[in-house]
């Protein structure tokens, strides 16, 4: 069964930038330039932590995987275009 997280990111080197974002890029919606939505099984975000963790330097990036709800909205302000299947949206 395929859980909802949001992944985001800083990371402090434009080449380590690079390869994370070429990575998450296969693995999720780009939402905003570093936050990205996935929809991934236990075993794939086991996968992604362990590659994400090869890609960084843990003393000077900064990864976040935060779960989201299975039933969830999202507001969206402004320019937003990307949202994920299956969400429901309020738009302002």
């Amino acid at each position: 069964m395929k859980a909802n997280y949001v992944v985001c990111y800083d990371i402090a080197k434009p080449a380590r930038l690079g390869r994370v974002y070429r990575f998450m890029k296969g693995r999720g919606i780009h939402l905003q330039y570093s936050v990205f939505h996935c929809s991934l099984t236990w075993r794939e975000l086991q996968q992604l932590k362990e590659k994400i963790s090869d890609l960084i330097d843990e003393e000077a990036d900064d990864v976040r995987i935060y779960p989201l709800p299975s039933d969830y909205k999202v507001i969206v302000l402004g320019c937003g275009d990307r949202v994920p299947d299956g969400i429901g949206i309020f738009l302002e």
